[in-house]
């Protein structure tokens, strides 16, 4: 299976061939987690629930605003009309707020600029809703060409369905599920790589930790962008 490549020769003839690297937004290459927090701890207040915390958002993160609202709701909470209830404040404040704390993590810059100086093609394929994702994108890696940026689509399914790792990889002729790397901080984004058959780095600065990111037998788990280079440029 390519997500579980050995280190060896063959580690070295792949990472050789790797024409395209697909990053997860969220935890990734961005760090969000308190403008998230803030936007959906808003939406609670309006719905007269309580706050929840920062950790707790870092697991709460990741499939998308209907799961993440559902499941910040209180259990006894979690109808249909209540996530579109919290849905009416959360979309409006986070818009608004969306780049109040956001920044890249240390190193994405750098890493960026790395992989595309040696002729790697950069993309994006998150599960935030399309306006967000394209807007976090321009406005804080707009320097950076990436041959798409997608988020969540109305009628596409959300990760781990691999479609958004196949409509990113039409972007490129006779591009082989071999040549392609997936980056992402969660399970979910892990599962991504695998049900797309492509490799798969975990990053274990994002939202979640290495330990999670080990049980979905990824190619390789990073600690630093830096590395992420390193496995496939060298």
């Amino acid at each position: 299976m390519l997500g579980s490549v050995p280190i060896g020769v063959n580690y070295i003839f792949v990472v050789h061939m790797t024409k395209l690297v697909i990053f997860d937004l969220d935890g990734t290459l961005l760090d969000t987690l308190k403008d998230l927090a803030d936007a959906c701890n808003h939406a609670l207040e309006m719905c007269g629930c309580p706050h929840r915390t920062l950790d707790e958002y870092r697991h709460l993160i990741g499939g998308g605003v209907t799961k993440l609202l559902r499941h910040a709701l209180p259990s006894e909470k979690q109808s249909d009309e209540m996530v579109q209830k919290m849905r009416s404040y959360f979309l409006p404040y986070y818009r608004e707020n969306i780049c109040v704390s956001t920044r890249p993590y240390d190193g994405i810059e750098g890493l960026l600029e790395t992989l595309s100086d040696a002729g790697v093609k950069l993309a994006i394929a998150s599960n935030k809703f399309q306006t967000g994702t394209e807007t976090l994108a321009e406005n804080l890696l707009g320097r950076f060409e990436f041959i798409k940026v997608l988020g969540q689509r109305e009628g596409c399914p959300v990760k781990p369905d691999p479609q958004i790792i196949r409509d990113v990889m039409t972007e490129i002729p006779d591009l082989k599920p071999e040549e392609v790397v997936y980056c992402g901080d969660s399970d979910v984004d892990m599962m991504t790589g695998h049900n797309a058959g492509i490799r798969s780095i975990g990053v274990s600065w994002g939202f979640r930790g290495k330990e999670e990111l080990q049980a979905c037998n990824p190619w390789i788990v990073v600690d630093s962008p830096a590395e992420i280079a390193d496995a496939i440029l060298k």
